[in-house]
């Protein structure tokens, strides 16, 4: 076994600082509460720890795409019930959807899962780029089937100490589909689903260990679908009206607009139909663009002129454009009270080292990588505290409405980027297991914390209204707008009009 030390201590640093009060500070009755379940809590996970692994790797092969997760989500469902939770599908309307809970009364603690796969990343188990051999194209190329596997493990050992009268409360683990992109959490907030609960904790598979009171960006999702008028390319060149030329434009004044963005911006997109041969003029194209900043209110406005862009395009092109609004995600409001909770548990608890045959694996990912970092990292936790992260999550109006803290562990040989088929190939090998053990009993020990200290919870909701201020929660959702169900399925001049 080779094993890398380290020693590390958070630096002070963040962009605010909240002083713990002497309420929030633990008390020795609330030592005495945490020390009488600890060796329980991560028992029952390392005696699960196997079967926690065989899980994630069901749903790693089956690999299936947000708001298609069928087999996912009802493996995570069964596991749950099986054990005791009482289980809640289809909530907020969305069949892939569920809640999971033990308990009764005060505090509600939550704790986050999910279990979508990205398109285009289907990949083996193997250091070098090999696809599978089967039909499906999608991979978890972010480690959902590590987030929601390990979120499970955790909840059932909190629900197995509520069970035998050691910790107080409710446990909810939610079962959370789409967040690649359907913002899933955006409707069951407000759907109301995190109205009672005390405190949310999540975390997500990285090639680092981190934690602190990090934000994100938020996010809006379009598709811009155009209708023209085919005809031969060549025979009949001015009867036709080409629907890929309207995307065409549309990308290119995108182009010319990010000059006059913030510059934290980020802009996006994929064509996902163009036509199918070039003798015939494309009737119908599509673009699918992200829009990006790390503060909702200013993205707002920047959404409306890639609006123009495209309503620019349709003009130019004499083509009809439907705009399909996916939807949009808010920033993490961080907790800096639960964020550094969680990096103390985090620090204490890594003891993640590589075996000699996980080297044979790791030492041939690295060679496949364009940034590799050192391998003794997988000892360090990271502070991220006062950072902004430039992806998104629908975390993030979560956040908005319940105290939220999340971490990430290392489950991808340090340096791999997420959405890659190198970390589609790390979630199907033994040093991603690692990796959810620790995370899973990370988000046990200090749900536990949480559920003996009432004034830490109390700290923390204090700490929401304090960032709040005087802003209200609004989401960056059209009014009525329902989960975009179809966002994965191929688009068609006829499917797009269903």
């Amino acid at each position: 076994m080779i094993r890398f030390l380290l020693s590390f201590m958070l630096p002070a640093c963040s962009f605010v600082v909240f002083h713990l009060s002497p309420a929030a500070a633990q008390t020795n009755d609330t030592t005495t509460a945490l020390s009488a379940v600890t060796d329980s809590l991560m028992q029952s996970i390392v005696d699960r720890r196997e079967a926690s692994w065989q899980i994630a790797q069901k749903i790693w092969v089956t690999a299936e795409p947000g708001y298609q997760e069928t087999f996912s989500s009802a493996l995570l469902a069964d596991t749950l019930q099986a054990a005791g939770l009482k289980v809640t599908h289809k909530v907020a309307d969305i069949p892939t959807a569920f809640t999971a809970e033990f308990g009764a009364g005060k505090p509600v603690i939550g704790i986050l899962g999910e279990f979508d796969a990205l398109p285009g990343l289907s990949q083996t188990a193997a250091p070098e780029r090999v696809a599978r051999d089967d039909a499906n194209r999608y991979g978890h190329g972010c480690g959902h089937h590590l987030f929601g596997t390990a979120s499970a493990s955790a909840t059932i050992a909190i629900a197995e100490q509520i069970k035998a009268g050691k910790l107080p409360g409710t446990v909810r683990f939610y079962g959370c589909p789409a967040e690649e992109g359907g913002s899933a959490k955006v409707f069951l907030v407000q759907a109301g689903m995190f109205d009672d609960c005390d405190a949310v904790l999540h975390w997500h598979p990285s090639s680092r260990n981190a934690a602190g009171d990090k934000s994100s960006l938020a996010r809006m999702a379009v598709k811009f679908r155009f209708r023209g008028q085919a005809a031969h390319a060549a025979g009949a060149p001015e009867q036709g009206r080409s629907a890929l030329d309207a995307v065409e434009l549309t990308n290119h004044a995108t182009q010319l607009l990010r000059e006059h963005t913030p510059q934290t911006t980020r802009i996006h997109h994929v064509i996902t139909a163009g036509g199918e041969a070039p003798n015939v003029v494309p009737a119908f194209a599509e673009v699918y663009y992200y829009i990006r900043h790390p503060e909702a209110d200013i993205l707002r406005p920047l959404y409306k002129r890639l609006e123009l862009c495209a309503k620019a395009g349709a003009l130019a092109t004499e083509t009809d454009l439907e705009i399909g609004f996916e939807g949009g995600i808010r920033e993490i409001l961080p907790n800096q009270t639960l964020s550094r909770i969680v990096a103390k548990n985090l620090k204490q608890l890594n003891d993640l080292s590589y075996t000699e045959d996980d080297l044979k694996f790791v030492v041939r990912m690295r060679d496949a990588l364009p940034k590799p970092k050192p391998l003794e990292s997988i000892a360090e936790v990271e502070d991220v505290s006062g950072t902004v992260g430039m992806g998104s999550t629908d975390v993030g109006d979560v956040s908005w409405v319940v105290p939220t803290t999340g971490f990430n562990t290392a489950c991808w040989v340090p340096g791999t980027p997420g959405h890659s088929w190198q970390a589609v190939a790390c979630g199907g090998h033994r040093i991603a297991e690692q990796g959810m053990h620790l995370a899973a009993r990370t988000l046990a020990l200090t749900a536990a914390e949480l559920f003996t200290n009432p004034g830490v919870l109390q700290q923390a909701a204090a700490e929401l209204k304090e960032r709040r201020g005087d802003t209200t929660y609004r989401s960056l959702m059209q009014p009525g707008q329902k989960p975009p169900l179809n966002y994965r399925r191929p688009s068609t001049a006829a499917s797009s009009e269903e």
